[in-house]
């Protein structure tokens, strides 16, 4: 089993990456989530997840522990398989989908999920989330993120009028706060018209 892959990071697209490690390109199925952590990076770590089927040997890579945790949380509830695993982590945060619960309609926002999907992650992943402590972590950077929430409102509708679409504006928001937390909105919007 293959616990991470370290190496050199040859391409990357918002799906897919292939990271070279000891003359091997290893192709790799990533989230929104992981692609922005190891965009512009030269060396990468990450984390792997292999689903080996009759048909196919698929490699998923995470750039945190927590993050592919999720994942296995996520393809253990019935209906959920990998792709779909991906498509929700790259639509939310770790942070977001640990505190889900009861809420739906954000979870009715990732393509491919409907009413009782939704509700099915929702009862499924509750206790199996409070179980493994991945909430604790998350519910940490949740507080941090409080502190320029009225920022980031501002700079993700800022740029909603601008014409970018909402789920891009907000991960380039989170991620432009993440890095320089004190940034004021304009600061913060200028930045993100460069990444988007």
């Amino acid at each position: 089993m293959i616990e991470y892959i370290k190496g050199e990071l040859v391409d990357a697209t918002p799906a897919w990456v292939v990271v070279e490690c000891n003359g091997l390109g290893y192709g790799i199925n990533v989230s929104l989530n992981t692609y922005s952590a190891v965009q512009g990076k030269k060396e990468v770590k990450l984390y792997i997840y292999e689903a080996i089927r009759e048909d196919a040997y698929v490699l998923y890579g995470f750039a945190t522990r927590q993050e592919r945790e999720l994942f296995l949380l996520l393809i253990s509830v019935s209906g959920i398989g990998g792709n779909t695993a991906r498509m929700i982590l790259s639509a939310l945060s770790p942070s977001e989908l640990c505190n889900v619960s009861g809420n739906d309609k954000l979870l009715k926002t990732v393509k491919g999920i409907g009413l009782k999907t939704a509700q099915r992650i929702i009862v499924e992943l509750k206790d199996k989330i409070a179980v493994t402590g991945i909430e604790s972590a998350a519910t940490v950077k949740s507080v941090a993120v409080a502190a320029n929430t009225e920022i980031y409102e501002e700079a993700v509708a800022a740029l909603t009028m601008l014409g970018f679409a909402q789920a891009p504006s907000q991960k380039v928001t989170a991620q432009i706060l993440k890095e320089e937390p004190d940034a004021p909105v304009e600061k913060v919007i200028k930045l993100a018209l460069k990444r988007l």
